[in-house]
């Protein structure tokens, strides 16, 4: 609940999910706890934003996997959905199988310059319209041949979005459009197919995905809106159960003169998700990536009480760490490791080449040494007995300089799990919206 006049969060509520009865039961509880805290019974606004489900599962199928695959893998990223998979050149039926299999909520299929490549957008298509499955599929490849692509997906029954191509020159991203659309699906179809029609009636309505009222939030705060100025360039980790979300918000070019980009520019509002990095569902994983010594040297205990507190968490996913203090060192370590993994993923790489002119370095990717904030979010890191301590694993290593990091970066924390709403709330008070995360979120 927030107070316009006085530009405060006046009260929070949460519930727990309901999986096993119907996603209105845990709104209401939550609604009437923030009742109960507040005493406020009439809101002027409602504003909602969903990842019911697990989330918006989206495929994007491509020409090139480092062009026009990236590029659409950019675009659904940014929409704030979870890319299971990305496909380049011709699919095959092992992988249309697949596909199949995954049941998407969406696919976007690109393809080829705008006058370039035809000949896989449209195979790619054909092998679309045989798969089973009521998925939408958004075309946002090559001009030339989109209204063909349109009409073999329409044969099959598919409902068929156009919009413009993610990369309509080589190398040039364009990949707004389709993410505007990807959230008009969400709004329009997913939220419908997910059962949260009912919704609508407790809120004004479920306005985008969560990952995008995040994404959104970053934006502000990094930009400013009117008078209220912004942090500048900045850094979000989201460490969950399941995940571990990074967004950038921060122009990424080369810090060194004369150094060589390589492969597609990247956006100025990047997202992405880890979907093998969660503290609950993927700990096993984290296990095996980074080993029970890096855990154990994290938490501060022995490596075999590691693997036996790893495994109660499996046995338990609901486990707390308020119950144990070892299940609360080990949590502690698992956020460290996710966040150090999933933001070396996310940021850049810088190396060097020889050519005829001389030794040059080239990068790949975002530079994101000049991000001035470091900001955390998520149960993971907000309960963490050390969220400093996590945060900082996002920072650049000396013993890996080739991977772009931050240098030099405030630590600021979302205690209060404000990020999401201050981006629905930036909908209609962007300048509120700044200045009350400007003064909520606490300084580490």
């Amino acid at each position: 609940a927030v107070n316009i006049d006085s530009e405060r969060v006046v009260g929070t509520a949460k519930s727990f999910t309901t999986i096993e009865t119907d996603i209105n039961d845990g709104l209401e509880k939550a609604l009437s706890e923030l009742k109960q805290n507040t005493g406020i019974k009439e809101y002027s606004h409602k504003f909602a934003c969903s990842s019911a489900a697990g989330g918006l599962k989206m495929v994007a199928v491509g020409l090139v996997p480092d062009l026009t695959a990236e590029a659409a893998k950019m675009a659904a990223l940014s929409a704030g959905a979870k890319v299971i998979k990305t496909y380049a050149y011709e699919l095959s039926k092992r992988e249309a199988d697949e596909i199949s299999a995954s049941r998407p909520d969406i696919v976007l299929l690109s393809g080829g310059t705008d006058g370039g490549d035809k000949k896989v957008i449209l195979h790619n298509a054909a092998k679309l319209a045989e798969i089973n499955g009521e998925f939408p599929v958004v075309v946002a490849g090559n001009k030339s041949v989109a209204e063909e692509v349109e009409v073999i997906l329409n044969r099959s029954g598919k409902e068929v979005r156009l919009c413009e191509n993610v990369m309509p020159e080589f190398n040039r991203l364009n990949i707004e459009p389709a993410r505007e659309l990807i959230r008009q699906i969400f709004l329009q179809r997913i939220i419908q197919a997910k059962g949260l029609t009912k919704v609508q009636g407790l809120v004004e309505g479920i306005l985008m995905p969560t990952p995008s009222a995040v994404l959104i939030a970053a934006s502000l705060l990094s930009k400013g809106s009117g008078s209220e100025e912004g942090l500048g360039d900045l850094l979000i980790v989201d460490v969950g159960g399941a995940t571990t979300d990074v967004y950038s918000i921060s122009d990424g070019s080369p810090d060194t003169s004369g150094t060589i980009l390589k492969g597609l520019p990247e956006p100025f509002e990047k997202r992405t998700v880890e979907g093998d990095l969660g503290v609950r569902y993927n700990v096993e994983t984290l296990l095996n990536v980074s080993g029970a010594g890096s855990i154990a040297a994290r938490a501060g205990i022995g490596c075999d009480e590691v693997i036996a507190g790893i495994e109660r968490i499996q046995a338990r996913p609901d486990i707390l760490a308020a119950d144990d203090e070892k299940i609360g060192a080990i949590d502690h370590a698992l956020a460290c490791v996710a966040v150090n993994i999933a933001v070396e993923r996310h940021a850049g790489r810088i190396g060097t080449a020889y050519t005829t002119y001389g030794q040059v370095y080239v990068q790949t990717g975002k530079e994101l040494g000049r991000v001035s904030k470091i900001i955390g979010t998520g149960g993971a890191i907000i309960n963490s007995m050390n969220p400093a301590g996590v945060l900082k694993e996002a920072m650049f290593d000396s013993s890996h300089p080739e991977v772009l990091k931050p240098r030099k970066a405030g630590l600021l924390l979302d205690k209060q799990y404000i990020l999401a709403a201050m981006g629905l709330l930036g909908q209609k008070y962007p300048e509120i919206a700044v200045r009350i995360m400007k003064n909520d979120l606490e300084i580490l």
